[in-house]
């Protein structure tokens, strides 16, 4: 294991951060919002819906949802990066 070093952990957990961040708001306001004319007119729809009406009423939270595995995998691996994972935690993971 290695030492823990504060900055570069929180400068590790801040990249992880403003990428999912990034990630959910393109997909929650970008093609829920900006782009959602232009997805309803050249993707097919799901269902009976098109595709920028259902980004905003489902995928949206979908995406979220995947954020939030993703988020928790990428955390456990940054914690173990910087030895900040208990003995009883680390057979988890």
């Amino acid at each position: 294991m290695s030492e823990h070093d504060p900055k570069a952990y929180r400068r590790d957990c801040l990249k992880i951060l403003l990428a999912l961040l990034s990630v959910w708001f393109f997909a929650s306001y970008g093609c829920a919002i900006l782009f959602r004319e232009w997805l309803d007119a050249n993707l097919p729809t799901v269902g009976s819906a098109p595709f920028g009406f259902w980004m905003s009423q489902q995928g949206s939270i979908i995406t979220f949802i995947l954020l939030l595995i993703v988020y928790r995998l990428l955390m456990s691996r940054i914690d173990a990066k910087h030895g900040l994972v208990d003995e009883k935690h680390q057979n988890e993971n």
